[in-house]
């Protein structure tokens, strides 16, 4: 049986050679990190997730979450499965009534959603060996700026 490694959302940074977003997943002995390029409104919604931000209005993954506690169902867990062509392939984990589901998603869409649900996220071993690099600190600085970047976007501009 592959072996499971835990990780958690540590932060969202931006690529300095790149200037795109990377979701930054820590394993939990803090040993290896996992980083996870995304799109910029992607590490929007992770970054509202990861600090607890409430908007007036919900958003895709607030509302997704909404609609799953209100059909009586549980997300039960995250796992980022696979990794092709240098692209992440994750699934939601849920449990409807009896029955456990697994449901394809986006590495972005289904970290925002644990966020959001206080899901675990989790990444079968031999990915995390292939993927993930030595823990190293991350510069404060320019997560800040990075944050600070993101915060500023304006919500009711993007979506209504």
């Amino acid at each position: 049986m592959i072996e499971m490694v835990e990780m958690n959302v540590v932060g969202v940074a931006l690529d300095a050679r790149t200037t795109t977003p990377v979701i930054i997943l820590k394993d939990e002995e803090g040993k290896k990190i996992l980083p996870i390029w995304v799109g910029i409104f992607e590490a929007q919604a992770i970054l509202f997730g990861l600090e607890k931000i409430e908007l007036p209005r919900p958003f895709t993954h607030d509302l997704l979450k909404n609609v799953i506690e209100n059909l009586g169902a549980k997300v039960t867990r995250i796992v980022i499965n696979a990794l092709r062509d240098n692209t992440y392939y994750a699934q939601i984990g849920l449990k409807v009534n009896s029955t456990d589901l697994e449901i394809d998603s986006r590495p972005s869409d289904a970290i925002a959603l644990a966020l959001r649900t206080s899901s675990p996220i989790y990444v079968p071993e031999p990915i995390l060996n292939a993927a993930a690099r030595p823990s190293q600190p991350i510069d404060e600085e320019e997560v800040e700026k990075f944050r600070q970047m993101l915060k500023d976007l304006k919500p009711g501009s993007i979506d209504q």
